[in-house]
């Protein structure tokens, strides 16, 4: 088998339930690899997929068939590394063509350690994920008998604390916008900082900062980050932001609009099969609009009693935005920041502006950015 001259080992992909997709190694060679598989729709976008935190213990399978056109650079890295189990492609592109690429994405895998197997047939692959659901999985150049027993003993993310694993061990700051916020990097993307950076100066602490610690550092809000894994499994984050609610501003996306919904005593449960992908559609119900949305999550969240449903998704329902009654606080189940995906809905950055530059005490996020014509005031100009 070759590819751009390249001779590649023959390789296997076995799911949990036995099925098993014939292919050929790629990126970092092994025997075998283990994760949850999950499949992403997006068109590109390839590299901010594989750099998202969001995605650590999982395998991505790309339904797009060709993987790699553009290349990588170091400017499309959402994180310093990926966190994810490995890739599966249909054609993993040898020799990328775009002015801005540095490097192959075979390349960047390699120099990752990260395992990927290409010549899969993606859409057979993406049938079965959503007929049986995302599932563990092993893949490699082992046999067919090893890989079928290390696919049987992988444990898929339900009950893991994942975070752990990629959340920052140090504070650090970043931005330099007028207003003062805290981040909880349960796995913060860096274009959510890119876009908090123009609105605030960020201080970005551990996940299992303490909420008196936050509030010793006087922020004007609090940003809840994404992340991967199961919300069920991060009780203490869960705690802190509940202490934090009511006494300042908050807004969370993704891992942390799951965090914000436990915390005002909502419950989650594992999709079937997950959202991942760049073309959701979410109405915004306040207005009746609805939103081309960015998505990368197996978990949702239902029964919030302390919040109302802000945004809903028109493919199956599920809940995509919640807002507290009683305090200032606020969260979507999307990517508002996008990377990649469509800019659609980062006035949410906006409201999070206006939610600060308001007085204390409870407010409705989306009332407030129409009142205040979305741009808001720090504290202390006139």
């Amino acid at each position: 088998m070759r590819a751009g001259g390249l001779v590649r080992e023959p390789a296997l992909l076995v799911l949990a339930d036995g099925e098993v997709f014939e292919g050929e190694a790629a990126g970092l060679v092994q025997p075998v690899s283990t994760g949850e598989v999950v499949f992403n729709t997006a068109l590109s976008g390839y590299q901010e997929v594989v750099t998202d935190p969001s995605y650590a213990g999982q395998v991505v399978a790309f339904t797009y068939p060709h993987i790699g056109n553009y290349g990588t650079n170091a400017a499309d890295d959402e994180a310093p590394r990926p966190f994810c189990r490995g890739v599966v492609v249909r054609d993993l592109t040898a020799e990328p063509s775009n002015w801005r690429a540095t490097e192959g994405l075979e390349a960047f895998l390699v120099r990752h350690d990260v395992p990927a197997v290409t010549g899969i047939d993606t859409r057979r692959l993406t049938r079965h994920l959503r007929d049986r659901g995302a599932m563990p999985c092993a893949f490699g150049t082992a046999g067919e008998a090893e890989l079928r027993a290390a696919a049987a003993a992988a444990e898929p993310t339900d009950g893991h604390d994942l975070v752990a694993g990629v959340t920052t061990t140090e504070p650090y700051v970043r931005g330099d916008g007028p207003y003062r916020v805290v981040a909880y990097d349960f796995g913060i993307k860096e274009t959510m900082l890119r876009q908090l950076g123009a609105l605030a100066t960020i201080t970005v602490v551990p996940a299992g900062t303490a909420a008196d610690d936050v509030l010793a550092m006087a922020p004007d809000g609090v940003f809840l980050s994404n992340g991967p894994g199961d919300p069920a499994a991060l009780p203490g984050p869960a705690a802190a932001v509940g202490a934090l609610v009511g006494r300042v501003p908050v807004f969370g996306i993704c891992l942390g609009h799951q965090i914000l919904a436990t915390a005002l005593g909502g419950t989650t449960y594992k999709l079937p099969f997950g959202h991942h992908g760049s073309n959701h559609p979410v109405q915004r119900r306040s207005t009746g609009q609805v939103e081309v949305t960015s998505q990368n999550h197996n978990y949702a969240v239902v029964d919030v009693p302390d919040a109302e449903v802000s945004h809903v998704n028109l493919n199956d329902g599920v809940v995509e935005g919640i807002r507290c009654r009683s305090a200032a606080a606020f969260s979507v189940q999307y990517h508002p920041e996008a990377g990649p995906g469509p800019h659609d809905a980062r006035y949410l950055f906006d409201e999070f502006r206006a939610l600060m530059g308001a007085p204390s005490g409870p407010g409705a996020p989306e009332e407030l950015a129409i009142e205040r014509g979305a741009s808001g005031r720090p504290r202390g100009e006139g």
